[in-house]
């Protein structure tokens, strides 16, 4: 957990509450806050499991995982593959064009090339950083004099950037938890978009769960989550972020392979949702981790 990434805090907050979780279950927990001697601290405690609560970079991207089938440490999550692949934004979203999953009309660009002239789709649009989590670094740009400053703060968070259209109607996620998608959650935000301000301060967004949306539409969600997931070739827990039109038509954005894991954490909500109450979600995703690579 921690680490040295923008989202240290929003890790710490993670690992702490799930460390509570294992120890409340019995098990010996070792805190890692993870830094350049993260293989010297592995070593020195012995660890016969790895719980990674490593949000952003280099817990989501496949490196920790890449580190962990190394030194044979069995690990809770997705592999590395399907790690970097949910990292990366334009990657999973040509992964998930191919496999005709719907994802709004975009673009990416890196900071060697210009901004595009014009934008070839309608605006409002969302410039954000193709690898980066907690919605650091986007912005919703209502009109083109916006771009050059949305995509300069985008760019802060690494070399690739993406802009894509702006879907109108609700923000809905799906939690994924060995290979069953578990429900839909709405989320309404006092600000334009979920964004980290409504991600993270108390009272500026509500949860609805299970979303209350149409059978048909809830279900339809459902199964577009766990084809991400699927798709991505992910293991352990997920959470899958859509858009979802007026008229029901659902968007995906991204998925999570590290979602957060607070108490108060939208994977959390939806899995006690389902009757899986906290220290029972942790240990059910303890119990999954394994490790990619025969021995």
């Amino acid at each position: 957990m921690g680490g040295t990434s923008a989202e240290r805090e929003v890790s710490l907050k993670s690992g702490r509450a799930c460390a509570d979780a294992l120890k409340r279950r019995g098990y010996r927990v070792c805190e890692i806050d993870a830094g350049d001697d993260m293989a010297e601290q592995l070593r020195r405690v012995q660890a016969g499991v790895a719980f990674i609560a490593l949000h952003g970079r280099p817990g989501e991207d496949g490196t920790v995982q890449g580190l962990l089938e190394v030194m044979r440490i069995p690990y809770t999550g997705s592999g590395v593959l399907a790690s970097a692949l949910g990292m990366d934004k334009i990657a999973s979203r040509a992964l998930f064009l191919q496999n005709g999953i719907p994802c709004p009309a975009g673009i990416s660009i890196t900071n060697d090339e210009s901004l595009p002239m014009a934008i070839p789709f309608d605006f409002p649009v969302v410039v954000k950083p193709a690898a980066a989590g907690s919605s650091l670094g986007v912005t919703l740009v209502p009109d083109p004099r916006g771009v050059p400053a949305a995509a300069a703060a985008a760019f802060q968070y690494g070399p690739r950037i993406v802009i894509e259209t702006y879907i109108p109607g609700r923000e809905v996620q799906v939690g994924v938890l060995n290979n069953r998608a578990l429900g839909v959650i709405e989320i309404k935000s006092k600000t334009p978009f979920y964004d980290y301000e409504a991600k993270y301060v108390p009272g500026m967004s509500a949860h609805l769960f299970p979303a209350p949306l149409p059978t048909a539409v809830y279900q339809n969600v459902m199964e577009i989550g766990l084809r991400v997931h699927q798709v991505i070739g992910c293991r352990g827990a997920t959470r899958v972020d859509l858009r979802l039109t007026d008229d029901g038509k659902p968007f995906v954005l991204e998925i999570n392979t590290l979602p957060g894991m607070t108490e108060t954490s939208l994977l959390p909500e939806i899995a006690r949702g389902v009757g899986i109450d906290f220290d029972s979600l942790v240990e059910r995703i303890l119990d999954a981790a394994t490790l990619e690579t025969a021995a």
